[in-house]
């Protein structure tokens, strides 16, 4: 979304407030608030692991209703320190958000996430159901053997010559095992190799993001520290099934049946089968699911970013 004026989200603003607060175990989580300080609360949950919140992630929002947090989580983006994967798992996450909660003395918020985002925003509400008002999902992604077994194996199919890319100092070998073997290599004291190792694996989801597209995908980002750590924090979380039993989230699912959600999923989605999606609203009664027909996984596509926008302006009705 490099134009502004061509943007269907809300103009850019600056946050009125952003800081550091210490979580423990060495880390410090960024966090920042927009939009007006009286408003209803909104919490961005970014992708990943190991991703980052972006300056375009407040505008989902109307700054004139909503307070607008984000917060990068441990390891990524602008918590400190960067990369850092000891005391990182889903639960210290799910803490964070808590911590974060209180210190900005907020009693319910609404959950916005995509992706790894949906994840943990599921994982936060199922641990917290009383602290959450109503969730807005994108491009499901539950953390469950099928989809991590649908992206090292099945999509192969589409993209053979990214997935050999990925193999290739591995062939043969089963996808958990190639999870551990990058893990090792991302963590070599060698530097250079680390860096190697971050752009094959990052090479192969922008892959998958660039299939059906006119040009490829930009990488997810250009500088190499950058780049590995990022790499180390998703490699680290995958490497241990998102530190989630195995269906976790559809069998806990009744702590949140009763809040209402908007899943939002693109239908030509490669990298989160929309199966997943529909598995997910089949089990929860008040929730309703959209398939953005023309929409791929990035939530920048039109149709998906007008529908995310949307989402949360219907919203304000049970505000």
């Amino acid at each position: 979304m490099s134009d502004p004026a061509a943007s269907l989200l809300y103009p850019p603003l600056d946050p009125y407030r952003a800081g550091h607060v210490p979580v423990g175990g060495g880390h410090r989580v960024y966090f920042e608030e927009s939009g007006n300080p009286q408003g209803r609360p909104v919490l961005f949950l970014h992708g990943g692991p190991g991703s980052s919140t972006k300056p375009d992630h407040r505008r989902y929002f109307d700054p004139a209703y909503y307070r607008i947090v984000l917060f990068d989580q441990r390891g990524c983006g602008r918590s400190e320190p960067l990369g850092d994967v000891r005391d990182n798992t889903t639960d210290h996450l799910i803490a964070d958000i808590e911590a974060l909660r209180e210190l900005l003395g907020v009693d319910r918020w609404l959950l916005f996430g995509g992706s790894w985002g949906s994840t943990l925003a599921l994982a936060y509400a199922q641990t917290h159901p009383a602290r959450v008002s109503r969730l807005i999902l994108r491009g499901i992604f539950l953390a469950s053997n099928s989809e991590l077994d649908w992206y090292f194996t099945g999509l192969r199919q589409f993209i053979p010559e990214a997935w050999e890319r990925l193999h290739e100092h591995h062939p043969g070998v089963a996808w958990p095992d190639l999870v551990h073997a990058f893990e090792a290599a991302l963590h070599d004291p060698d530097e250079a190799v680390a860096a190697r190792a971050a752009a094959r694996w990052n090479a192969y989801e922008t892959a998958i993001m660039s299939i059906g597209e006119t040009q490829p995908m930009p990488p997810s980002t250009a500088d190499v520290p950058g780049a590995v750590a990022r790499a180390r924090v998703q490699v680290h979380y995958l490497a241990h099934g998102c530190f989630l039993r195995d269906r976790q989230l559809l069998d806990d699912l009744d702590r949140i049946a009763h809040l209402p959600a908007v899943i939002l999923h693109g239908r030509q989605d490669f990298v989160c089968p929309p199966i997943t999606a529909w598995e997910l609203a089949q089990r929860w009664p008040a929730a309703k699911l959209a398939f953005i027909e023309p929409a791929k996984h990035a939530s920048s596509h039109p149709a998906l970013e007008r529908a995310l926008v949307a989402a949360a302006e219907a919203a304000r009705a049970d505000g």
